[in-house]
Order: C-alpha cells, then structure tokens, then sequence
C-alpha cells in the first residue's frame, strides 16, 4: 500500500506529483498491455491488493470503500463484501478506514487485513463462500496492517504492518496473531515501512515502502524467521509484488506510474509505465503468462483501473 502516496493525496499535492517524470519502460518482458475494467473513483472503487482465481477472475481490495469485488475475465465487477465502518475511524497514516491485502484459499475463502484505528475492528478478516465477513483475528489499532499471504501447506496466514514495521503470523481458522519477524529492515524510516508480502520458494519475501528494498526471510525448520536478506535496492515508494515463475524472478509494483521487473542479482528496470495505463499501480499478480496490475489511481485522481499485459517467457 503507498501509505505515503495516500497522505499526499488527501493532502490534495497530486497535481505536483502526476506531473514528475517516470522512467521509460522496457519492452521486455511483457507485451500487449491493455486495460481491462475500470472503476468509480466516486464510488472509491481504487483497488489496493489482488489475488486470483483458478478461471482468472481477480479479487481485489477497494481500499476506502472497504470492499472486496470480483472482476470477471470479461471484466464484469460485482461487489462480493463490504466491512462494516468504524464509528469513528482513527488509522494511523491515514485517518480513514482501509481495507488492505487480500489472500484466497483453495475453498474460495478470501481473507483481507483493516485497519481503523480502532481495536474491535483492525485485524485479519475473512469472507467465506456464502457468509459475510467476519474477523478472525484481532491486530494492534496503532498499527498498519497491510501486505497479506496464506501458506496453503501450514494453514498459516501472515501480515505486514507498515507502522509498526514487523510481520505477523496466525491461523487461517483464526486465533491469536504473533510477531513472526521482527528487525530493521521492516521498519519505517520517514513513514512507513513493510508493506507488499508474498511467499516464496520457503521464504517470506516482503518490501519496505520508505526504503525501497525487497526483503527475503528464509523460513527455518522450525517455521520461525531466519536473517533477513535485502535482495534488491533503490526503488522508492515499492508496493506489492508479484514473482513471474522464472525463480525469484519478480514484477514489483511503484507509487510513480512504474512496474518494475526485479531480477534475482537484484538488477531492475520499468516494464510499464503510465503510457500503459498506470494509474498509481499498487500490486501485481500473475496467472500463467498473463500479468494483472491494479491501479488506484490515489495520486491522478483519474482512472482507477485494472490492466492485464502477457508474459512473455
């Protein structure tokens, strides 16, 4: 989540920052870009995170609408959710509700973190076929949570939290939520700090928005959190990410109308930009050899949007 991104937007400083340069993108590797649905910013429809399903649909978050929608392959949108409103919202960084990261289980249950500032409400919630939402775990109201991942083989889910800088660790079926890694390399320096979250080839890969750096924590046998590993640097304001399928290989996600591709000497370069599409990308996901990036559009204030591009391997 651009934490930073979204203060400056509701600070109303978008109209400096859409017109700074970006960097122009390669052609490689991805190819046919295209915008596939497009959403009300009225309506806060600005998609924060996204998963998908197995006939590639893509689920996504609508950050301050508080709602969980389904987008279809032909790019029908339906609202499956919406988290009740805070009485009085609170979030840290952000002053309003915000519906976060978003993970899918083989039965069709989405999981989403929020955060409001309040303790009855921020936490991990889950959405299960044919119920509403509930929370099934409760995460510190000073806190950010934001980047989620479910480990399908452990039934385990884990968080970033941007704030407060470490990445939890819970249930899938709910329970207590415990810090599962805890280090400077998670923690702010200006803002915020852990933010995107994937798992990885037995590690839990993460990036640190204020200090644009993706993170690798090896997963020991114990199942606690080995050294953390900084993989790649100097990408400022890097969201969530996803990995292409050539080793630790990924596409990150970037505040400044940018997705890069990270390579596993952790080299990068842009491979869209806002000539794409871009509208303020904020995650990516990655079904076969087709890319999803959803847009929230916080810095233009224009075209809140799903693209989808092909892989080209």
């Amino acid at each position: 989540m651009h934490v930073r991104t979204l203060l400056a937007s509701l600070a109303a400083t978008s109209a400096l920052l859409v017109c700074a340069p970006t960097a122009s993108a390669d052609a490689e590797p991805l190819s046919a870009p295209r915008i596939t649905a497009h959403f009300s910013l009225a309506a806060a429809q600005q998609p924060e995170n996204i998963t998908l399903g197995g006939d590639g649909s893509a689920y996504l978050t609508f950050s301050f609408a508080r709602q969980i929608a389904r987008v279809t392959p032909s790019g029908h949108t339906h609202v499956l959710a919406t988290l009740p409103a805070p009485a009085k919202a609170s979030t840290p960084n952000l002053g309003r509700a915000f519906v976060g990261g978003i993970a899918r289980a083989d039965d069709g249950t989405l999981y989403v973190t929020y955060a409001t500032g309040t303790a009855d409400l921020t936490g991990v919630w889950a959405v299960r076929p044919g119920s509403g939402p509930r929370r099934i775990a409760a995460l510190p109201a000073d806190g950010l949570p934001n980047g989620l991942a479910l480990d399908r083989r452990t039934g385990r889910l884990y968080v970033t939290d941007s704030v407060l800088g470490v990445i939890y660790r819970l249930p899938a079926h709910g329970g207590k939520a415990t810090v599962w890694a805890d280090d400077e390399a998670l923690k702010p320096s200006t803002f915020a700090g852990a933010n995107g979250l994937k798992l990885h080839r037995g590690a839990v890969w993460a990036t640190n928005l204020d200090k644009g750096t993706v993170l690798r924590i090896p997963v020991t046998a114990r199942g606690t959190a080995g050294p953390v590993q900084v993989r790649a640097t100097g990408m400022p304001s890097i969201d969530d990410f996803a990995f292409t399928g050539h080793g630790d290989t990924l596409l990150a996600a970037r505040d400044d109308n940018e997705v890069d591709l990270v390579r596993a000497d952790g080299t990068h370069s842009a491979v869209l930009s806002a000539a794409d599409g871009l509208q303020t990308p904020t995650s990516v996901a990655v079904h076969g050899s087709t890319v999803y990036v959803p847009s929230a559009a916080y810095l233009t204030n224009e075209d809140p949007n799903l693209l989808v591009a092909h892989l080209d391997h």
